[in-house]
């Protein structure tokens, strides 16, 4: 039909029959006569009928419990952005008995996730929203879910193993590739190219290793055998072994002219080539921290690519929803752009809309 909200009682009057009849059909409870549900089902179709899901949803008194596992910005400011994403989704879902808890554990410790999973699995759920950051340590906690059949969406890290209900972030492979193909535009003479990964055990971080395999595979598929690649995991235990680590990997490398910062510490690189004095050195990193920001505008990096730390949290809650709330189907990837992030663009990034989710 055209423009009008067609209702059960339109159906009901055109099929002649009463709307419990049909709501029985529709929600295929207690017993129709065939001839009659076939009749019924025809004439849904035919005018093209289509369920208020939000009406019911309004209308309905059930609750639903959605737990946040989610590293604390106090230690990390860029988990700040998914944290205002979860926040702006809740908005708009609250009034449909969604209520959110938050278990916020510290980035840089396994133990402190592990104390804050046991926490939630205290509490009772609907469903779980989950930064797995430490691979090894999540594990047992998505075999417990999956049993228990409590849905579970990812953000930000990838583990198709699982299954979960959706993931919602960048395809780690990719923006490592193009991370390359940024290093290498306008590079045509032979160089050392850094991977730099930062106060994370890469070999726990499945995102982090998909970025460097991308990277590395770019320079590899494309016969870029006069790039050198090298590679350095940095602790960070205080700023003096930071600088330290670098001098050695700059004196023994002095034909380094890319760096790729394969988190959101890109500005930490930038810091320590402007107080270096060291030139003609391209760094790609990833998110707009102010820091990130500052040192793009100033030229120091080159390159930024936007994750949508926000948009993850949005659509992880979403998605949610969308499953627990509204009943719809919702897909099991939902991989965000690859923005490419420069200093001329940088402001329409920065602009806080939710448009931009």
């Amino acid at each position: 039909m055209k423009d009008k909200i067609i209702t059960i009682k339109d159906i009901a009057t055109r099929a002649e029959v009463s709307t419990g009849t049909v709501d029985r059909v529709l929600h295929k409870r207690g017993r129709v006569a065939p001839k009659v549900e076939e009749k019924i089902l025809r004439i849904i179709k035919e005018m093209e009928y289509q369920p208020n899901i939000i009406a019911r949803a309004l209308s309905s008194k059930k609750t639903y419990s959605v737990a946040v596992l989610i590293p604390d910005d106090a230690h990390d400011n860029y988990w700040f952005a998914p944290k205002s994403g979860i926040k702006s989704a809740l908005k708009d879902l609250k009034k449909y008995g969604l209520s959110v808890k938050y278990y916020l554990f510290d980035p840089y410790s396994s133990q402190s996730f592990v104390e804050q999973a046991k926490l939630l699995e205290k509490d009772k759920h609907d469903a779980i929203i989950v930064t797995p950051i430490f691979h090894r340590e999540v594990l047992p906690f998505l075999e417990k879910w999956k049993k228990a059949n409590t849905p579970f969406v990812f953000f930000n890290t990838e583990i198709s193993d699982f299954e979960p209900l959706s993931y919602i972030g960048q395809d780690s492979y990719q923006s490592g590739y193009l991370a390359a193909k940024l290093i290498h535009y306008g590079q045509s003479a032979p160089c050392s190219v850094l991977i730099a990964h930062f106060d994370e055990e890469t070999s726990n971080a499945a995102h982090l290793e998909k970025k460097e395999l991308g990277f590395k595979n770019y320079f590899q598929q494309n016969n870029l055998q006069q790039f050198d690649l090298l590679r350095v995991d940095i602790s960070r235990p205080n700023h003096n072994t930071f600088v330290k680590q670098m001098d050695e990997v700059f004196e023994a490398n002095p034909n380094i002219r890319g760096v790729f910062v394969t988190t959101s510490k890109a500005f930490e690189v930038a810091e320590y080539l402007t107080q270096k004095h060291i030139r003609d050195v391209k760094i790609i990193g990833y998110d707009l921290l102010p820091k990130n920001i500052h040192y793009l505008k100033q030229n120091v990096i080159s390159f930024l690519i936007n994750q949508n730390p926000k948009g993850q949290g949005f659509w992880a809650l979403q998605m949610l929803a969308d499953k627990l709330i509204f009943g719809k189907a919702v897909p099991q990837l939902k991989y965000l752009p690859l923005d490419i992030v420069t200093k001329e663009n940088a402001n329409y990034f920065l602009v806080e809309d939710v448009e931009h989710i």
